[in-house]
């Protein structure tokens, strides 16, 4: 379809998620603290969204309640927290006894939009983290309630905050190699990090949205952002080849399984110190087990994924997801009138060297929030321009902790900072949610339907 035909019927659509991006992100317009309750007591939420706010951020944030569907876990992360604010089951309870202005999503992904709702039209404003939903209807009731409400809603995508990332961003506005025509976008998960959606809960599309929600909406999110454009239509494969019934054998969970000495992706739970705590300490009150084995039968997400994705201003992404790599990272490549930009990261072969003992650790690095690290090595960015044979080369620090950087990043001006100056948009609200969703949502309507999806198909206008 030519590019103005793309740009007239999509308009309708970009201007109904327009209506839903968080205005100027006014958290912390004053030095008082502001009252805060966080829905949702996983790993996630007890540590980065929990006790790094009490410890590094206490000043601006004060908790005054948790809420969680599993008591043990909702009374262990109120003692690891280090706060004595009551805790709740029951969120519509908690809103009411409690009256927060703000309220921190970290539940289940399929979860995220009861919570969303339920806050907005309590009178609260939302920080949730990624995905901020699982399904175009879900989607769509989130923007209208913030519509009739006029609360506001952050989407924590930290991935932009990096400087890595940022950096790119930063080439790509000012058009280093001219208005972009088409990307290549690869993501490997290794087998360690990769194996972990499959034992969790994020194995059923039911829960996560698949992992073309659950993990590719950081993806997408930082190719809508860096192009600058609003996706229009998907394409998308994917098979469920390797996890689930494709195993040789199966068990309960780790824990318990006869194949303990001949399955590769067997894990030791009880090595995991957090993971013990949280979930195996308190598994009798919500029968959640976080060692189920990846060979499960009735796992229905894909673990081979491909896309490709049309944007308003004609530029064409060419994206893959691989779940079981020997090495975890990426490779981008944008393709510009007057040049190509390509980066990577993580890409052992790149560094000359291989470990097995830094893959099982990246994705423990990654998630967890320290002090900033001098970084002593750096992410490449090659420029290569048209006609010439000479190439420049942009070296960034690279940090290893808190998502590349991300997290203390985005924290940061999330609560430090609010009205610095954002001039590439690194704050994400509602529209940069639903944009990203529902590129996954038409991914997985797509394969259903060995089809091209428009986005305008999913969300009413």
């Amino acid at each position: 379809m030519h590019r103005r035909n793309f740009l007239k019927s999509t308009s309708l659509l970009a201007a109904t998620l327009a209506a839903g991006q968080a205005s100027a992100f006014r958290l912390w317009k004053n030095t008082a603290q502001k009252r805060v309750a966080l829905v949702g007591t996983g790993i996630r939420g007890s540590t980065l969204w929990g006790k790094n706010l009490v410890d590094n951020y206490g000043e601006q944030v004060q908790f005054v309640g948790l809420c969680d569907i599993n008591p043990g876990r909702l009374e262990t992360v109120r003692k690891y927290m280090g706060v004595d604010c009551p805790t709740f089951t029951d969120f519509g309870e908690m809103m009411q006894q409690t009256k927060p202005e703000w309220v921190i999503v970290t539940t289940m992904d399929s979860t995220h939009d009861t919570f969303i709702v339920a806050a907005m039209e309590a009178g609260a404003h939302v920080i949730t983290e990624k995905p901020m939903t699982t399904d175009a209807a879900k989607c769509q009731n989130i923007l209208d309630t913030q519509q009739r409400t006029g609360r506001e809603v952050l989407v924590t995508f930290n991935y932009r905050h990096t400087p890595h990332n940022t950096a790119i961003k930063q080439l790509l506005h000012d058009e280093r190699v001219g208005p972009v025509t088409s990307v290549d976008f690869h993501w490997y998960l290794n087998v360690y990090h990769g194996a972990s959606y499959f034992r969790r809960w994020h194995a059923y599309v039911e829960n996560s949205g698949s992992l073309w929600v659950h993990k590719a909406t950081h993806h997408f999110d930082l190719l809508n952002w860096w192009v600058g454009a609003t996706p229009v239509e998907v394409t998308a494969y994917g098979a469920l080849e390797h996890y689930g019934k494709n195993g040789p054998f199966r068990g309960a969970s780790c824990r318990t399984c006869p194949h303990k000495t001949e399955c590769p992706y067997y894990w030791d739970i009880t090595q995991d110190e957090s993971s013990m705590r949280l979930y195996v300490q308190n598994e009798e009150y919500d029968g959640y087990i976080r060692d189920s084995c990846v060979f499960r039968e009735d796992i229905n997400i894909w673990d081979k994924m491909s896309a490709q994705i049309l944007y308003d201003n004609g530029v064409v992404v060419n994206y893959s997801l691989t779940t079981y790599s020997p090495y975890e990272g990426y490779r981008i490549a944008f393709n510009g009138h007057r040049g190509r930009i390509d980066s990577w990261e993580d890409i052992p072969y790149q560094r000359g060297e291989y470990s097995e003992e830094e893959q099982k650790a990246l994705h423990g690095n990654e998630m967890n929030f320290s002090e900033e690290e001098a970084p002593s090595e750096f992410h490449e960015i090659v420029v290569h321009d048209n006609f010439e044979a000479q190439y420049e080369s942009v070296k960034v620090p690279k940090y290893r902790y808190g998502h590349g950087g991300g997290d203390k990043r985005m924290l940061d001006y999330l609560f430090v900072n609010p009205e610095a100056a954002d001039p590439l948009g690194h704050m994400a609200g509602t529209r940069d949610g639903a944009l990203s969703v529902l590129i996954g949502v038409a991914a997985r309507k797509s394969i259903a339907e060995r089809r091209a999806v428009r986005l305008d198909e999913l969300v009413r206008v």
